[in-house]
């Protein structure tokens, strides 16, 4: 699999495909990409699929269902991961660490806290967060 030609020919509706097969979690039919993208007929959920195959990104059975390949390295994915069937941004796993870290701190010293700490703490969670937000209106579908 050449990782520039799928990153090339990974975009719009195929990526939607790719996307929702992979939210899937389970082998899918032509039939369950149409309906679950809302496409406008068949062929045009089949055409998708047979790329995303070509492309060494899909696994075909025997029962003509599509699964998502074992190994798929895609940049436009890479600051995702997938979480219950749902792509959410990395950073917001460390935004949510960082402010549960300095919530908890807080709340164990509260007659007195160290400065540094809470700065620290505080710079974090706000980095992180903000690297979370732009990730995700960035998204690519």
């Amino acid at each position: 699999m050449d990782r520039r030609r799928v990153e090339a020919e990974l975009r719009g509706r195929s990526l939607d495909v790719f996307l929702y097969v992979i939210r899937a979690g389970r082998p899918v039919g032509v039939r369950d990409v149409q309906r679950g993208l809302g496409l406008s007929s068949p062929s045009v959920a089949h055409h998708h699929l047979e790329k995303l195959h070509s492309l060494g990104v899909l696994q075909k059975d025997d029962k003509g269902s599509y699964t998502a390949s074992e190994k798929v390295d895609i940049s436009v994915l890479q600051s995702f991961i997938l979480v219950g069937g749902k792509l959410l941004p990395r950073m917001a796993f460390y935004a949510a660490l960082f402010t549960t870290f300095t919530t908890l701190y807080l709340a164990t010293h509260l007659t007195s806290p160290d400065p540094y700490v809470i700065a620290l703490g505080a710079s974090s969670s706000a980095a992180t967060l903000y690297e979370a937000v732009r990730t995700w209106r960035k998204k690519p579908w």
